[in-house]
């Protein structure tokens, strides 16, 4: 610290603000703020992808952009294939004067091109490798009429570097894992389960799209102060002694298993299926506002989400014979199929005769089965 002449607290607003856009995308930009005004540069960029063949790459600035807009982070596409900052060694800063004379710089098509109608002159950075990422480019700028950068500055670089390079690393990992939850999620939606997550005050904490229309049409299951209800007495407590159960603890461990319960509706259809499960959870990340617990539900009267083109495609069915499966498969009979799609009963007859062909099943009750557990509820509809 002595070495690069920082001062504590500027060097923990600094490291603090590269972690905290590490956990939020949103605040790359003050990050980076940061940055520019701790090397009083006009720009600051961070080039996270570069081009190939078939991609055009990402980079994101910010500084004194057209239009009065500095400050704020802006997304470009990176299409500087020509930029002679390349083959650097990973992890080393490096300034123009390193890798050429200013002649040369002047006179190279990169500068003349990109650099020069936007006042950027003096250009020091650092290739970062990265474990998963490969190299991630990060350039500091500043227009003609300031200072080069000096040895100090370069020293200081190269001291946020591995920050830099921990903070990437941790808001690529942090995406990926997100990522992964929203395609489970949806996948678990589109099977049209219904998931609602409880803290261990039974407070809900999240609920998927199915969960939300089940609780508003308030058919069997409610929210009361954001806790999860059942409407009749008897089914309440029930539910809510399912609840405590996956929130108790022996030895620090969960040992309950999932259980189940059935939940009747004032509008008589068919009782929603309700399972609760605890979560497990790392010693580390316990607290107020943690996942405890989740709750499954299943409406066995809602309707099949199941996309029509999958299962076309699936069991080379015609669109008639599709739509004709689809409606035996959110439970209607042959005859009330044909009156829904507005075809005759023979019509339907002779398409299902079709349909029992390219499935190779025999029987209605087998055609549902393998509509239900095919794939085709995952994909979109």
């Amino acid at each position: 610290m002595a070495e690069i002449e920082l001062n504590m607290a500027v060097y923990d607003r600094i490291v603090g603000g590269l972690y905290d856009a590490a956990l939020d995308s949103r605040r790359w930009g003050t990050a980076l703020e940061a940055l520019r005004e701790l090397f009083t540069a006009n720009f600051v960029t961070l080039i996270l992808r570069v081009p190939d063949v078939t991609d055009v790459g990402l980079m994101i600035s910010v500084g004194e952009l057209p239009g009065g807009i500095g400050g704020k982070v802006v997304y470009h596409t990176y299409q500087h294939t020509t930029t002679p900052f390349v083959n650097q060694p990973a992890d080393k800063v490096f300034t123009v004067e390193d890798l050429m004379s200013e002649a040369e710089w002047r006179q190279s098509a990169y500068y003349q091109h990109w650099c020069e109608p936007h006042g950027v002159f003096h250009v020091m950075g650092a290739d970062i490798a990265t474990p998963e990422a490969g190299k991630l480019r990060f350039r500091l700028t500043r227009p003609e009429g300031a200072l080069p950068f000096n040895e100090q500055e370069r020293r200081l670089c190269q001291t946020l570097i591995p920050h830099l390079r921990r903070a990437l690393q941790v808001h690529n990992l942090l995406d990926r894992s997100e990522s992964l939850g929203t395609l489970y999620s949806k996948a678990i939606g589109r099977l049209s389960v219904a998931t609602i997550v409880l803290d261990e005050t039974g407070r809900v904490l999240d609920q998927n799209l199915i969960a939300q229309e089940i609780l508003d049409s308030g058919d069997g299951l409610k929210l009361v102060g954001g806790r999860l209800e059942a409407t009749y007495p008897s089914d309440n407590r029930g539910l809510q002694q399912l609840i405590r159960n996956a929130f108790s603890r022996q030895g620090g461990e969960r040992l309950v298993p999932a259980e189940a319960i059935s939940i009747s509706r004032p509008s008589g259809q068919v009782n929603l299926g309700v399972v609760v499960e605890a979560v497990p959870s790392s010693e580390w990340a316990e607290g107020k506002g943690q996942p405890a617990a989740i709750v499954y539900i299943r409406d066995a009267a809602g309707k099949s989400l199941a996309s029509t083109t999958v299962a076309k495609q699936l069991f080379n069915l015609t669109p008639a014979e599709t739509a004709l499966a689809m409606e035996l498969a959110n439970g209607l009979s042959l005859e009330e199929a044909a009156e829904a799609l507005n075809i005759r009963r023979n019509t339907a007859r002779a398409h299902l005769r079709s349909i029992f062909s390219k499935t190779g099943v025999r029987r209605q009750t087998e055609l549902v089965r393998i509509m239900l557990n095919s794939v085709a509820p995952l994909s979109h509809r």
